[in-house]
């Protein structure tokens, strides 16, 4: 790893199904530290996570599971149908996760690391926010019809279903006009898409 006087930090986004989080464990692998914000969000409503009281007095105990984590299939059905609940959960959820994203990373620079990757999916859509506190932005790129492919295969989901996630994020042109670095990690093998990795000057 190069040398550095002050860490280099990266916001590392892409839409679903890129391969971002494949990515995130390769940056991993040459040394980085990483800050994952959809961990994090997880973590924050599981059973009894930090976010979970507002979340049960805000929404309804109907939105809590037995064992005290967010139900998300209903709100994931409830969020899609009314765009001012998807605003209010982010409101709770956001500042939680910006909050622990920067615990960890002045953890990480307490313990010496040169590299810090902020992994972000929505790090587009946050505007100018997330411009101000990296100083890469690394987009991992794939066609349309790849994502629809990818994460069908891994979850389950329909087709409609997941153009529905991808229509409620960035445009790949967005997220392209936003980078410094591109990964277009389409019909590539593993491999390659770890030498792109390699060549990065992190």
């Amino acid at each position: 790893m190069t040398i550095r006087h002050t860490p280099l930090r990266i916001g590392l986004t892409g839409g679903i199904g890129s391969g971002k989080s494949t990515v995130s464990q390769m940056l991993q692998d040459r040394g980085a530290a990483v800050m994952d914000a959809d961990a994090i969000s997880l973590s924050l409503t599981a059973p009894h996570g930090a976010a979970m009281a507002t979340i049960a007095r805000t929404f309804g105990a109907a939105f809590v599971n037995a064992d005290g984590a967010l139900n998300r299939e209903h709100m994931r059905a409830h969020v899609f149908s009314q765009p001012k609940a998807k605003k209010t959960l982010e409101a709770i959820i956001h500042p939680l996760v910006a909050q622990e994203t920067e615990r960890q990373a002045q953890a990480a620079l307490h313990a010496g690391y040169r590299t810090l990757v902020f992994d972000i999916p929505l790090l587009v859509e946050a505007g100018t926010r997330w411009r101000t506190q990296v100083d890469r932005i690394l987009v991992i790129d794939c066609l349309v019809e790849t994502q629809i492919q990818r994460v069908m295969a891994r979850s389950g989901l329909s087709a409609e279903a997941v153009q529905k996630i991808i229509a409620a994020q960035s445009t790949r042109p967005n997220k392209l006009a936003a980078a410094d670095w591109v990964i277009f990690n389409d019909g590539i093998p593993i491999e390659t898409l770890r030498e792109a990795v390699a060549q990065l000057p992190i």
